[in-house]
């Protein structure tokens, strides 16, 4: 595992993924899988929480599920349904049910799109039981050894009516990750994106002072993803204005005055030709 202390479908990568710890999150998660317990990733969208499970999957030796959240979501998404396969009815199962009869690590990501009533159906593998009712087929699976979930959210994004459940919260483990310090953000742009550290700092701070904008009018800010995306259409050999604009400024919003706000922001800040 590439760790430093300083849609749906079974991965199980060859290669560990590059992931720049920045604090005790990868000892606090290790802990957390050696008892089986539920962990609750909290952070910004694109600061690393994906990558962030790869990586301990793959140090773990675990086969891993992914599922991305949305709003049509529901438990038979998750679970398993009944499907006409030719001229039969056959019982399907959904990846958290595979993910608990083989014993992997399934990831539940940004698990408050689902509606409230989806999420329920995890309860009783996050709690003491660690079992799956599959109602449909009037079956409990209990979890295999190694299952363990994990499931996270943007805090700082979703509305007071898309918020995880008191009851849902209380069950997991909970781990906050955030764009890492300036020095490790670095490192990670450079890595990621095949790039030198010279041109990856000067889009980490391009992205800082797009994170501290007082008064900012954009949703999201620019993530660490979004400076790795520059990065690599710099080491494609387009010009850094261009990458910038392209992947950070014109990516944050359609408002032509915020365009052009964040462009002068740019220009700023960009090394003199």
């Amino acid at each position: 595992m590439s760790v430093t202390n300083s849609s749906s479908g079974v991965r199980s990568p060859s290669r560990a993924p590059f992931y720049r710890a920045v604090g005790d999150e990868v000892e606090v998660f290790r802990a957390a899988a050696r008892r089986g317990l539920p962990v609750l990733l909290k952070g910004p969208t694109g600061c690393g929480k994906t990558r962030f499970v790869e990586a301990v999957a793959h140090e773990l030796g675990r086969d891993l599920i992914t599922v991305a959240g949305h709003e049509d979501m529901t438990s038979a998404d998750l679970v398993g349904r009944f499907l006409l396969k030719g001229g039969e009815t056959v019982w399907v199962d959904g990846p958290l049910t595979r993910a608990v009869r083989t014993g992997a690590l399934c990831y539940l990501d940004e698990i408050v799109e689902a509606r409230q009533d989806t999420t329920v159906v995890i309860h009783p593998l996050a709690d003491h039981r660690r079992e799956l009712p599959v109602d449909r087929l009037g079956v409990t699976v209990p979890a295999a050894p190694g299952f363990q979930l994990v499931i996270s959210y943007n805090p700082g994004y979703q509305s007071v009516l898309k918020n995880i459940k008191e009851s849902t919260r209380q069950r997991f483990i909970a781990i906050e990750l955030d764009f890492p310090p300036p020095d490790a953000e670095t490192e990670i742009v450079a890595h990621e994106a095949g790039i030198d550290p010279d041109t990856a700092r000067v889009l980490v701070r391009i992205g800082n002072a797009i994170r501290n904008i007082d008064g900012s009018p954009l949703r999201e800010v620019s993530s660490t993803r979004m400076l790795i995306l520059a990065g690599g259409l710099v080491a494609e050999g387009l010009g850094l204005r261009r990458a910038v604009q392209a992947a950070i400024v014109e990516t944050l919003s359609d408002d032509g005055d915020v365009i052009r706000a964040l462009g002068e922001l740019v220009d700023a800040l960009l090394p003199a030709p």
